[in-house]
C-alpha cells in the first residue's frame, strides 16, 4: 500500500501574479504537487489593471497624438477624434487576449489545483480558505499590496482613483489631481492629458519622478508641460480634500504658501502597502507593515515560508517580480544549491512618450556610495532617426567607473524599453563602453545614440 503524503501539497502559492505563477508553473512541471490560491483575479495585478491595460491604453493615445500632430509630414489630420468607449473595449480585448480571465483553466492544464479566496494561516503549514484546511511541505506568499490613502484631512470622505479604478471611468475626466509622482503616476498623467484632462501633478520631493537622475524629471516634465499642459507641484504637500458640487477641492502647500484647486477626479499613485493580512503570525513569520522579511534567498525566518514581490516590501516591477518568483522555485528544488536574486541589471522603464529607460547605478547612486565615476550624455538630436521622426528631445547617459566598465545608464527616447537592452546585457557582464562603442549598431536606428555615448567614454 503506497504511504499517504504527510501533506497535501509540496508547495502552495498564495498570490498568482508574476512572482506566484511564475513559482507554481516551475514547481509543478518538476513533477511536484502545487496549489495556487488567488483573491481577486487570476494572474494578478499586472494582466488585469496593470501593466497590460496601461500599456495599451498609453500606445493608442500616442498613436491619436501623433495623428494629431501629422500635418507637418502631409496628413490631413484636422477632423480627427476618438471614442472612447471603442478604446476601453479594445483594451479589454487586448487584456483578454493576453490571458486574463483563463489564467485558472491555464494553470490548472498544467496539474496545478487552484482555489478562489483569501488564504490564512492556521500553523507553519495549514492554511484555510473557504473553510477548507489545506496543508503544504513549504509555501510561497506572493499576495501584493495595494493602494493605502495617505494622511490627508477628508480623504475618507471623497471618492478617489487608484490606478486600479482608473480604467473603470467611462470617460476622460476633465480635470485631474495626481497625488505622487512615479513611473505609473507620469505614465497616467501623460494618458489623461493626450485625452484632453487638465491635469496637475503633486509630488512631495523636488522633482518628479525622484528615483531617476534629475535630468530625466526635467526633460520629462517640460516636455509634458509644454506639450500636454501637465502643471507639476513638486515640493507640494496635500492638506486636505473635500467634496464640492460634482468635483474635489483639493488644498495644497508649496514654499510656504497654501492653495487651493478645484478637479473632478484626484488619482492616488503614493503609499502602496503589503498585503499581510493571511494570518502570518500563527505561521511564526516575522513581518511588519512594511511587508514580510525575508533573506538573501527570499526565504522567511520559518524556512520553508518564501515570499516574494511586493509584499516584501519591494518597489517591484512585473520583471522583478518574474526574476523573484524564479529563484523562489529554483530554492525549493535545489536546496543545496541557493540562490539570492541580482537585480544589478534589472532595467526599470516608464512607458512615456519619449520612453524612459534605465538600468544600473544612478548618478545619484554613486554620489551617496562616493564612486569614482566617468559619465557621457548624447542627445537623440545627433543621430539621424531624430530627423526621420522629427523628435528631437531625448539623450542616452552611460556611467562607467574609472576603468571603463559600465555601471548604469539611461535612454529617454521612443522605444526606449526596447533600446535598455543591450546596456542591461553589458552590465550583467562588466561589460565596458568601449565593448559597445566597438559594436555595429544599425543605421537609422535610435540605439546609434547608444553607441555615440559610449563612443565618449571608449578608451
Amino acid at each position: 500500500m503506497a504511504k499517504k503524503p504527510q501533506f497535501d501539497y509540496d508547495l502552495i502559492v498564495i498570490g498568482s501574479g508574476a512572482s506566484g505563477s511564475t513559482a507554481a508553473l516551475t514547481v509543478a512541471d518538476a513533477g511536484r504537487r502545487v496549489a495556487l490560491i488567488e483573491g481577486s483575479e487570476f494572474g494578478g495585478e499586472s494582466p488585469n489593471w496593470g501593466d497590460v491595460p496601461r500599456a495599451t491604453m498609453l500606445h493608442i493615445a500616442n498613436l491619436y497624438d501623433e495623428a494629431r500632430r501629422g500635418d507637418r509630414f502631409g496628413i490631413r489630420s484636422s477632423m480627427l477624434g476618438y471614442n472612447y468607449p471603442s478604446i476601453l473595449r479594445w483594451k479589454d480585448l487586448v487584456v483578454k487576449r493576453t490571458g486574463a480571465g483563463d489564467n485558472q483553466k491555464y494553470y490548472e492544464s498544467k496539474r496545478i489545483d487552484t482555489y478562489h479566496g483569501i488564504a490564512h494561516f492556521l500553523s507553519p503549514h495549514e492554511i484555510t480558505i473557504n473553510r477548507r484546511h489545506l496543508s503544504a511541505a513549504s509555501f510561497l506568499v506572493a499576495t501584493g499590496s495595494h493602494i493605502e490613502a495617505p494622511r490627508i484631512a477628508g480623504i475618507d470622505a471623497v471618492s478617489y482613483l487608484t490606478p486600479r479604478t482608473i480604467m473603470s471611468l467611462t470617460r476622460p475626466p476633465r480635470s485631474l489631481f495626481v497625488i505622487g509622482s512615479d513611473s505609473t503616476a507620469v505614465e497616467y498623467a501623460q494618458l489623461m492629458a493626450t485625452f484632453g484632462s487638465k491635469v496637475y501633478v503633486s509630488e512631495i520631493a523636488n522633482r518628479i519622478l525622484p528615483d531617476e537622475d534629475s535630468e530625466v524629471g526635467e526633460l520629462i516634465g517640460q516636455l509634458l508641460h509644454d506639450e500636454k499642459g501637465i502643471t507639476w507641484l513638486t515640493g507640494t504637500q496635500v492638506i486636505s480634500i473635500e467634496k464640492k458640487g460634482l468635483g474635489n477641492r483639493v488644498t495644497y502647500s508649496r514654499g510656504g504658501t497654501t492653495s487651493e484647486i478645484q478637479v473632478d477626479e484626484v488619482l492616488i499613485c503614493s503609499g502602496r502597502q503589503p498585503n499581510v493580512d493571511l494570518g502570518l503570525e500563527n505561521a511564526g513569520v516575522h513581518y511588519s507593515p512594511r511587508g514580510i522579511d525575508v533573506d538573501d534567498y527570499l526565504a522567511t525566518n520559518v524556512r520553508h515560508i518564501y515570499a516574494a514581490g511586493e509584499v516584501i516590501g519591494d518597489a517591484c516591477s512585473t520583471h522583478r517580480a518574474l526574476l523573484q518568483g524564479q529563484l523562489v522555485a529554483h530554492n525549493l528544488l535545489h536546496p543545496k544549491s541557493r540562490r539570492s536574486p541580482d537585480y544589478a541589471a534589472l532595467p526599470r522603464i516608464t512607458f512615456t512618450h519619449p520612453g524612459i529607460a534605465s538600468v544600473g547605478l544612478s548618478e545619484d547612486d554613486c554620489l551617496r556610495r562616493d564612486l569614482r565615476i566617468n559619465k557621457a550624455v548624447a542627445p537623440l538630436r545627433i543621430v539621424a532617426r531624430s530627423n526621420t521622426s522629427d523628435f528631437r528631445d531625448g539623450f542616452v547617459k552611460i556611467i562607467t567607473d574609472k576603468r571603463g566598465v559600465i555601471l548604469g545608464a539611461t535612454v529617454v527616447a521612443p522605444h526606449a524599453a526596447e533600446s535598455i537592452h543591450e546596456l542591461t546585457l553589458a552590465i550583467q557582464h562588466h561589460m565596458t563602453a568601449t565593448d559597445i562603442a566597438t559594436t555595429p549598431h544599425g543605421f537609422l536606428s535610435w540605439s546609434e545614440a547608444i553607441r555615440v555615448a559610449a563612443s565618449k567614454l571608449a578608451k
